[in-house]
């Protein structure tokens, strides 16, 4: 059971599920790095790899795999330690909700709807038409457009712009600065500048969703640019007007996805990947930072480079760039060989002459 400000082994090792070599009773409060753990914090051994740091750390106990043992304090071994992390953090560091009710500073328009358990920060603005769901969190500055949906349990940082018609689902989280709904990049070049083609569809993000700080996801031209259901979405990534992102992807930060651009389910992009428009990627593909394509990437295809080459092929190119200045010397070596052979023969084939 928990103390004080604490929780027990015992009571960590039940609601982990982990096994606990010794002392259930010693009380934890709180969680820390190897290196900076004290004697009542719990630290993280992700794998063997750092066991050097665990024999050396001065922590009170350690949250492990279950095959690591012989570690100086006692150990809650777990079958998948980053998951017991996950909920060892949320034990020791509950959000605090906040209290509802709409900031005496916020400008909320007259139509807007706002559901009581509802909490809008400071200088928050819910324009014409709006509707905030149940339980939502609208930080301070956060501005909601008109028309804008943002489901139950949805959390909005500062800063965070709603275009108006975007439609948020439940339990989504966008983070400080991110965009969402502004104009997709589409212009018409001619003879005397660029025409801009208007932008009217609207940014549809399903449940479950996070998004990054300062990310950017634009409106479609026409219908809907859509991130599905459990997508994450990391800092400085950029998506294009009509594009479509599969349920549960993850996409880290500086990535871009071009215009009218199929990301399937599951989907991983490395940071600052590049996707071309109108491009289709099937469904578990994966792609290692600074891949880049303008073609469709199979289903489960595994791809690197900047033109995402299969994996297989960018591991030799790889390992051939490596051995390029000793293959150019070998071929300088043999053209001068040669070079010397030739004048030979042909030395020769003169003398036969004679």
């Amino acid at each position: 059971m928990g103390a004080g400000a604490g929780f027990t082994l015992g009571r960590l090792a039940e609601v982990l599920d982990a096994t606990l070599d010794e002392h259930p009773e010693r009380v934890m409060t709180g969680v820390a790095t190897l290196a900076g753990a004290g004697p009542a914090d719990v630290a993280f051994v992700a794998d063997r790899r750092h066991l050097e740091a665990a024999r050396a750390s001065r922590a009170g106990a350690f949250l492990a795999p279950a095959d690591v043992t012989g570690l100086p304090a006692p150990t809650l071994g777990c079958r998948d330690p980053r998951r017991a992390l996950a909920k060892v953090l949320v034990l020791f560091h509950p959000p605090t909700p906040p209290a509802p009710g709409v900031d005496v500073s916020a400008r909320i328009a007259a139509d807007a709807r706002v559901d009581p358990t509802a909490s809008i920060g400071a200088l928050a603005v819910v324009e014409s038409g709006a509707s905030i769901g149940p339980r939502v969190r609208v930080d301070a500055l956060v501005y909601i457009g008109a028309r804008a949906e943002i489901g139950e349990g949805s959390r909005l940082f500062p800063h965070v712009v709603v275009y108006g018609g975007s439609r948020l689902g439940r339990r989504v989280i966008v983070h400080a600065g991110a965009v969402i709904g502004a104009d997709g990049f589409g212009f018409i070049p001619g003879s005397h500048g660029h025409q801009k083609m208007p932008q009217v569809g609207i940014v549809v993000v399903e449940d479950d969703v996070e998004i990054g700080a300062n990310s950017t996801i634009d409106r479609a031209t026409l219908g809907e640019t859509v991130i599905g259901r459990g997508a994450k979405i990391d800092n400085l990534v950029q998506v294009g007007h009509n594009v479509e992102v599969g349920a549960h992807t993850l996409i880290a930060a500086q990535t871009g996805i071009g215009g009218s651009a199929r990301i399937g389910a599951r989907v991983v992009l490395g940071g600052q990947v590049g996707i071309g428009d109108h491009v289709t990627i099937g469904e578990g593909a994966m792609f290692a930072s600074q891949a880049g394509t303008t073609r469709d990437v199979a289903p489960g295809e595994r791809v690197a480079l900047t033109w995402a080459r299969p994996l297989a092929q960018a591991q030799r190119i790889w390992h051939a760039e490596a051995r390029l200045p000793d293959l150019l010397r070998q071929v300088r070596t043999l053209e001068r060989r040669l070079a010397e052979l030739e004048a030979r023969l042909g030395g020769r084939g003169s003398n036969d002459a004679r």
